[in-house]
């Protein structure tokens, strides 16, 4: 396998975590080179927070890259990736991502994965699992021709330390803003609590079981008790008892703190898909045939109502 080629990705001068995701990834492949290519106004200013995670930073400066913008990077990877001839280009499956990803490989003529979750070495190099049908399956993927464009699915890779300390190439990308169609006017957020589920270490995640909105506060109270943030599945976001940007699942986000606390939840595969990856999870079911228990580390088959009143009660001793 040669060398393969992660894109960085970032937002308003920082270097967002799904990159050293896919650094990690990468660098588990055994690949000749582990590449990141970094495109920004000045590339210098974010160069050295990834030079331990890869072999080479390849630096590529202009005021186009200033903002992301599907035309300029897509101009500038067709003629990096023709010069370097990578094996495969790591690129996030996100907004961004999905912008670029599609029409990259149009322009390569180059294999496609989107969402990608596993990577596992194959004689011919490494094969690429991707869920299906909403999650119901996880099927594997060989890319028989090189470049493969490959989309790494966020929070699906657990970020490791490493001290590569590579070099930093520039590259001069040429004129890759003459003829573009679209532009970037303005990155406008859309409002949230604040609070990141994907990067908490503690979370509780609560379902259909909770019952009624006036349940709530027995869960929020036993998150605070042990230091946890609030998350659920679609049927509590749906009733507009939690915002969206608390769901879990292939509907929502992918989350992998070291504990998960599933309270009511039955475990369809789509919420499965969003928080299999957590170090320790821990179910509460009063069905003891829902699915949860399959991927649970521990589970109590009994009713949440009961459960969690216990469990506070618990703690309080614990802690006089």
């Amino acid at each position: 396998m040669s060398s393969i080629l992660v894109l960085v990705e970032h937002r308003q001068g920082a270097v967002r975590d799904v990159t050293f995701e896919m650094l990690t990834a990468a660098r588990k492949l055994g690949a000749g080179s582990v590449e990141a290519v970094l495109m920004a106004e000045n590339c210098d200013v974010l160069a050295p927070s990834i030079t331990p995670h890869a072999n080479k930073v390849v630096c590529v400066s202009g005021p186009a890259f200033k903002e992301f913008s599907y035309e300029p990077y897509q101009k500038a990877l067709v003629k990096l990736i023709g010069e370097k001839k990578p094996s495969a280009v790591l690129i996030a499956n996100s907004a961004f991502g999905t912008d670029l990803g599609p029409s990259l490989a149009v322009a390569l003529n180059a294999g496609l994965v989107s969402d990608a979750v596993a990577f596992t070495e194959a004689d011919s190099g490494f094969s690429v699992s991707r869920g299906m049908y909403a999650g119901k399956l996880v099927a594997d993927w060989a890319m028989p021709s090189e470049p493969a464009i490959i989309m790494v699915r966020q929070s699906n890779f657990k970020p490791e330390p490493a001290s590569l300390g590579g070099a930093v190439e520039k590259w001069d990308a040429g004129d890759v803003a003459s003829g573009a169609k679209t532009k970037f006017i303005s990155l406008e957020e859309v409002p949230t609590t604040g609070i990141d589920i994907a990067k908490a270490s503690i979370v509780v995640g609560i379902g259909r079981g909770i019952k009624e909105a006036k349940n709530m506060p027995l869960v929020q109270e036993f998150a605070q008790d042990i230091g946890a943030v609030l998350a659920a599945s679609r049927p509590v976001v749906d009733a507009g008892w939690l915002p969206k940007e608390v769901q879990v699942g292939s509907s929502g986000k992918t989350i992998k703190p070291k504990l998960y606390i599933a309270l009511g939840i039955s475990g369809a595969f789509q919420h499965i898909a969003g928080m299999k990856g957590a170090d320790t999870i821990i179910a509460v079911n009063k069905d003891p045939k829902a699915p949860i228990f399959s991927v649970a580390h521990y589970g109590i088959v009994d009713d949440l109502h009961k459960v969690v009143p216990a469990l506070r009660t618990k703690i309080k001793e614990m802690k006089s």
